[in-house]
């Protein structure tokens, strides 16, 4: 069951059916949406101070990737193609920081006052370890409107918890395992897990968009049920609660996973490494082409659109995948 809580003005809360199914059709809001997350957990795993091993995995946003068009996964993890910043993936970054940073305070310090005073410091740190953020921004007037609306984010958060009633287990903690012994490490950085006095995990994860319409939930929980799996395989506890918390609108989606939805999510991971494993021995990274174009980074380079990709470096297929490519 999913869980769907706004302010309590509009308090609502649905079921969801069949969360493993594409959803087709997406409305462009939610596709704007989901273009800019994206872009925030790309910039997030990038930023990790503990970076993953360099061998083959799987993240759940890599996973997406794939599953949204292989031309892309491949553009992001064979060629490793760098993007250019945006506006709303650096403030989606920027916020997250803060948040995490947030919870160094004494829980009675932890104020929305607290959280906007933490914003220099975060933004200098982010200019500093991606220059090219600063290049958005020529016009000081630009860059205050921009800080100004990533107050206004934080200020939304306050509206969702109090964090002085809160003492997270751990934050931006990168999790992993092995999908099969030699086999592909499925990792993710969770953004904040809960553990309460009677053991229950909670999983946090914040997202600076707006939530998506009811019935088109799938990829959001995919990707918490996917860290639920790797927390649950490593130690052996299956969280009671995955969370994601929407700054834009304010809305808060949860779902208690189960044991058996642990089954599907390892069958629907293992479909998706194979379909991957067959791309890189065929060489076919085919596009598949969506609304979801309008936001690419790589449209230019894409063969649907005219574009020619590049070569491929020598071994990185090999390295990226683990599979040598047919001759």
């Amino acid at each position: 069951m999913v869980g769907r809580v706004g302010a309590p003005a509009y308090a609502r809360h649905v079921t969801v059916q069949h969360l493993d199914q594409d959803t087709p059709d997406l409305p462009s809001a939610t596709l704007a949406d989901d273009a800019v997350e994206e872009a925030v957990e790309v910039a997030v795993e990038a930023a990790a101070t503990e970076r993953p091993p360099s061998r083959p995995g799987l993240s759940p946003s890599r996973a997406n990737d794939f599953l949204q068009c292989p031309q892309l996964f491949r553009f992001r993890v064979i060629d490793r193609l760098p993007e250019p910043p945006s506006s709303a993936a650096a403030r989606g970054t920027l916020v997250h920081a803060v948040l995490e940073h947030l919870f160094d305070l004494p829980a009675a310090e932890r104020t929305l006052a607290a959280a906007h005073a933490l914003l220099p410091d975060q933004w200098a740190t982010l200019l500093e370890r991606s220059p090219a953020i600063g290049e958005l921004f020529a016009d000081p007037a630009d860059l205050a409107e921009w800080l100004t609306s990533a107050e206004a984010l934080l200020g939304t958060y306050f509206t969702l918890e109090d964090p002085t009633r809160i003492e997270p287990r751990e934050r931006e903690l990168l999790v992993s395992t092995e999908l099969d012994e030699g086999g592909p490490q499925l990792r993710g950085i969770i953004d904040r897990v809960d553990v309460a006095p009677n053991g229950w995990v909670r999983v946090v994860d914040y997202k600076t968009g707006r939530s998506p319409r009811a019935g088109y939930e799938s990829s959001a929980l995919f990707q918490m049920r996917f860290y639920a799996y790797v927390i649950w395989r490593t130690r052996g506890v299956l969280p009671k609660r995955l969370q994601l918390e929407y700054l834009g609108d304010g809305v808060i989606l949860t779902h208690e996973p189960t044991e058996a939805e642990m089954a599907t999510v390892e069958a629907r991971v293992r479909s998706i490494w194979g379909g991957i494993e067959d791309a890189a021995r065929s060489g076919d990274w085919r596009p598949r082409t969506s609304k979801l174009c309008d936001w690419c980074s790589f449209k230019a380079l894409c063969p649907a659109f005219g574009g020619t990709p590049p070569e491929i470096p020598e071994g990185a297929i090999e390295r990226s995948i683990g599979v040598v490519p047919a001759a």
